[in-house]
């Protein structure tokens, strides 16, 4: 009977200091697993804005944070301001540029339409494999 709990002595003693470093590395695991999967991208998409809002040129549309949406139309470096056009009446507005949400250059609003698909017409629409349709039945 003493041998059985020297033995769960020993077991309970040798047992626990392992438990305790898988626990520590599974808690590292997970700490480290939400760094990446929600701290990092978060980060990574302020630096993205905060340099768009930074390269903010002549020209470009913006939309604010408020949701008013105009072309910049003169850029004050010493105030750091932007004053941009907005509606039909051309009506002026001066703003911080910490307030832009979004900046659209001219020249991405031409390769966006550069890289979409062209329309498929309705006689020449691909099947599951990426066969035309007119084909498979002229087959058959």
């Amino acid at each position: 009977m003493d041998s059985i709990w020297a033995l769960e002595a020993a077991a309970e003693s040798g047992g626990g200091n392992n438990s305790w470093w898988i626990m520590i590395i599974v808690y590292a695991v997970i700490i480290l697993g939400a760094y990446f999967l929600l701290f990092r991208p978060q980060s990574k998409k302020k630096k993205k804005d905060a340099e768009s809002r930074k390269n903010a040129k002549i020209g470009d549309e913006i939309t604010t944070i408020g949701g008013i949406v105009g072309r910049i139309v003169a850029v004050k470096e010493e105030s750091d301001s932007i004053i941009i056009e907005t509606g039909t009446d051309r009506q002026k507005l001066r703003l911080k540029r910490w307030a832009i949400s979004s900046v659209e250059t001219p020249l991405e609003r031409v390769q966006q339409a550069a890289s979409e698909p062209p329309a498929v017409k309705s006689d020449e629409r691909k099947g599951l494999f990426g066969r035309k349709k007119r084909e498979q039945s002229e087959e058959k």
